[in-house]
């Protein structure tokens, strides 16, 4: 159960970092909802987090916390922010979903 935690804290990690970037976008009211959001965000993913690391080990709850938004950032940043997509960056995208299952599989 708390792996499943860990996944959504990770996913609201990429929600706070979409509503940052789509806050620098805006002005007036809409940027001071995007902040709002991003708070949320980053209040759920953060408890999400802490609960999580109730049982799994911290360190490897916090890389995989990272991890995936790490790479959900850099997915949102392609398809919404039109941030350049190469060869390379897919191939070390990659390498770290790699190293994401693999903690997931040797952790206890």
């Amino acid at each position: 159960m708390n792996w499943i935690i860990l996944i959504i804290a990770g996913l609201f990690e990429v929600t706070f970092t979409l509503c940052l970037g789509k806050a620098k976008e805006t002005t007036g009211t809409e940027m001071y909802i995007w902040y709002t959001g991003f708070l949320l965000s980053l209040v759920i993913s953060m408890g999400l987090l802490m609960k999580a690391t109730q049982t799994l080990p911290l360190g490897t709850a916090y890389a995989v916390w990272t991890g995936i938004g790490a790479v959900g950032t850099v997915i949102i940043g392609i398809l919404v922010f039109k941030d350049p997509t190469n060869f390379w960056r897919l191939f070390f995208i990659a390498t770290l979903i790699g190293s994401i299952i693999g903690l997931k599989a040797v952790s206890h």
